[in-house]
């Protein structure tokens, strides 16, 4: 994927950040907004993360953390659901998708789910994951909870107001806006694929770029929760 004129690439997201000795505590990492199954990217900087390349994680660890919006929206069952009080135990992952996305969503998901499975008992039951659509035209709550059974029954997932989502992915550093039409009738929906990790106060001390594997996402998740 191309990344904007003037702007640094993505990081590759398989491995630790690295930065120099001389990096500010306000470093910014360019992250790929990625339109599902189209050709065209934006770019969507990252502030806020640590200097540090010794850290441990494989993670961008945030100085500065991201705090939830404070926004309701509609979980699988129908019923509100807060973004904040609904999300209370130790360690919420949340990604913002669509169920018509016909790849990096999936993917991603995929590698959320095979991290779960390699978390020991006891972790696993402090760690939950949050699904938020971009595309609410389309994933209704019986659809979210049909696409989310596919990866773990334990997956929730919210759908609403566009507005509300919007928000709260601004909240979280993750762009979304509706793409181009599909030849299909459809149309393509660009929203950040990266993965963000929420504490029990409703902010964010990490986030994973798209494509870190199952096995480096489970072995943050066992730092942040065991720290």
């Amino acid at each position: 994927m191309a990344s904007a004129v003037g702007r640094s690439p993505s990081p590759a997201g398989r491995g630790p950040i690295a930065f120099t000795a001389a990096a500010t505590a306000a470093l910014t990492v360019v992250l790929t907004v990625s339109a599902c199954g189209a050709q065209a990217d934006s770019t969507l900087p990252i502030t806020g993360i640590s200097e540090h390349n010794d850290d441990g994680m494989n993670g961008a660890v945030l100085a500065d953390q991201y705090l939830m919006a404070d926004v309701t929206l509609t979980a699988t069952d129908g019923s509100p659901y807060s973004l904040t009080r609904d999300t209370t135990g130790p360690l919420t992952l949340v990604f913002f998708g669509y169920t018509h996305c016909p790849d990096i969503c999936s993917a991603v998901m995929s590698d959320i789910a095979s991290a779960m499975t390699r978390l020991n008992e006891s972790d696993r039951e402090r760690v939950a994951m949050l699904f938020v659509t971009t595309d609410p035209a389309r994933d209704d709550p019986q659809v979210l909870r049909e696409y989310l059974d596919r990866f773990d029954i334990s997956f929730e997932g919210v759908t609403g107001d566009l507005a509300k989502i919007v928000e709260a992915g601004d909240a979280l550093g993750v762009e979304i806006e509706r793409g181009a039409k599909l030849p299909s009738g459809g149309y393509s929906v660009a929203h950040g694929t990266q993965i963000v990790a929420i504490d029990e106060d409703d902010r964010a001390p990490i986030v994973w770029t798209e494509g870190t594997s199952a096995d480096d996402l489970a072995e943050d998740i066992t730092e942040l929760l065991n720290t």
